[in-house]
């Protein structure tokens, strides 16, 4: 993304062409009527041009917005409550923003190396996800006394005229912010552009509706962060997409350049008739939804025989056993660091992640010798699982499983992925699950390293891979029934062999 200080280009009208006429005329200009008060709305100058500002939130609009229209859109979807207020109530408020005004005409003064400079702190402190307070606490005092160190006192005391204090790192952050958002809206405007949206519930236990974007900008096709909004009651497919609604309608990005939509596979989502990708196509008929890819391939993934079920539980019963008692977890850590163990800890299990599965499995893999003895200290009946060759080597066979669902998760990750580029990973992928199930059957399990070693060290027999077998072939069952095959001709018309002749050196 841009930075905040860097202004977008403006936008070339059909009246600038340079002829004879047009150098002598005069553009029209808009001009501020009082009964625009009764609409929420005062006028401010800025750069010797006359623009109409909300005195509810204070927010300037651009000068063609001096319409009627568009000012009771602004009052209509930003504040809702205030549509139908008599005038005196924003009369009122005219008064207070311009008691604000000549508050922060005091603060204009200040110089602007020294606003400068608050600016990047602030860009410093959001970027590092810090606390805002760390500015005045930390920041300041450390650079004052770098440079009455290392120059003189009299050019550390410049550094105290810099405003960091918590309000003002807020706002600083804050206005980039919305310079950011100003500038991603601006080159999403009138362009075609394609959403892709996912709920979800963060630590503190807040639901929230994450929005990408993905756009052409110029001749590049661009993917962006297009908001972040908290879902304030349940996530039904009427509240999102309200919140989608309404944010598309105040960034006045019309639904009709809306392409297509990407979402998991919930109903709320993906509803036929009543889900969100329903909702949208009644304001965008054309729109094509597309069920998000990584998604599929964890539900692909997620089912398992009785057998490795039976294992996958005892594996979460042990470290919840562990991790759920904060004695036995220092017990266990103490006991792993006398037996030289490279991990002190066992790892939580959420059915949420993706690759909290492969991680838990590989490090109790992992800490297998070290976790039987603990159990056998603390006489626990699970004891027993962890002296079993065989259910050592069904938890030694899903770690390095899952551990390749793992390494195909994350080659599906990442920005600027397409539909070409995934559906060769996942056909990539059952290749592979072909390739395993014949070995496997012929008894070759070198691409399974933690069970081959196991086996190897133990002098055991294999005796799972019938097991084995019904499990990989599962694996493929599901992963044709989440990604039926497609039709090689529908990708013709993608120049994969185009180049830029300038690339290459001779």
């Amino acid at each position: 993304m841009d930075k905040f200080v860097t202004a977008l280009p403006a936008k070339r009208k059909p009246d600038d062409e340079s002829s004879p006429n047009v150098a002598t005329s005069k553009a029209k200009t808009r001009k501020y009527d009082e009964a625009y008060l009764a609409l929420g709305f005062t006028s401010t100058t800025v750069g010797k041009e006359e623009r109409p500002q909300c005195v509810v939130c204070l927010k300037i609009l651009a000068c063609d917005s001096l319409k009627p229209n568009k000012l009771k859109r602004h009052l209509e979807t930003t504040h809702p409550e205030h549509k139908d207020k008599p005038v005196e109530f924003f009369r009122k408020k005219l008064t207070h923003c311009r008691a604000q005004q000549s508050r922060f005409t005091k603060a204009a003064s200040l110089p602007a190396n020294a606003q400068l400079a608050s600016y990047k702190v602030a860009y410093r402190v959001a970027q590092c996800k810090k606390p805002h307070t760390i500015a005045e606490e930390l920041i300041l005092p450390s650079a004052i006394d770098m440079v009455s160190t290392m120059i003189d006192e009299a050019t550390a005391s410049k550094l105290k005229a810099i405003p960091l204090s918590n309000n003002t790192i807020s706002r600083r952050i804050y206005d980039m912010s919305k310079d950011i958002e100003e500038q991603l809206n601006d080159k999403i405007r009138d362009r075609r552009f394609a959403p892709q949206m996912d709920e979800a519930t963060d630590s503190n236990k807040d639901c929230l509706l994450i929005t990408y974007v993905r756009f052409i900008d110029a001749d590049d096709l661009r993917e962006d962060l297009l908001f972040c909004k908290q879902v304030t009651s349940r996530a039904t497919a009427d509240e999102l997409f309200k919140i989608i609604d309404t944010y598309l309608r105040e960034a006045d990005l019309k639904w009709e350049d809306c392409v297509g939509i990407c979402t998991d596979g919930a109903q709320a989502m993906a509803g036929r008739r009543g889900g969100l990708q329903a909702l949208i196509k009644r304001v965008s008929p054309n729109v094509q939804w597309t069920h998000c890819m990584i998604h599929r391939e964890a539900l692909a993934s997620k089912q398992l025989s009785p057998d490795l079920h039976d294992v996958m539980t005892d594996v979460i019963t042990t470290v919840n056993y562990i991790k759920t008692r904060p004695v036995k977890a220092r017990i266990f850590s103490a006991l792993c660091e006398e037996m030289g163990s490279d991990h002190t800890a066992v790892l939580f299990h959420s059915e949420s992640r993706w690759l909290s599965r492969g991680k838990v499995l590989s490090r109790v893999f992992e800490l297998r010798d070290e976790i039987r003895i603990f159990l056998e200290e603390e006489e626990n009946e699970l004891a027993h699982k962890f002296n079993n060759n065989k259910f050592l080597m069904k938890l030694a066979y899903l770690s390095d499983m899952f551990q390749k669902l793992n390494e195909l998760n994350l080659q599906m990750q990442g920005s600027n992925t397409h539909l070409p580029h995934l559906a060769d990973k996942i056909t990539s992928f059952t290749r592979k699950l072909e390739m395993w199930e014949q070995r496997v059957t012929e008894g070759n399990i070198d691409s399974f390293e933690n069970l081959k070693s196991f086996i190897e060290v133990n002098k055991l027999q294999n005796t799972v891979i019938p097991c084995m077998k019904a499990h990989i072939s599962a694996l493929q069952k599901h992963f044709q029934r989440y990604f039926p095959v497609q039709d090689p001709t529908q990708y013709d018309w993608i120049p994969v062999t185009t180049c830029r002749i300038q690339h290459y050196r001779e």
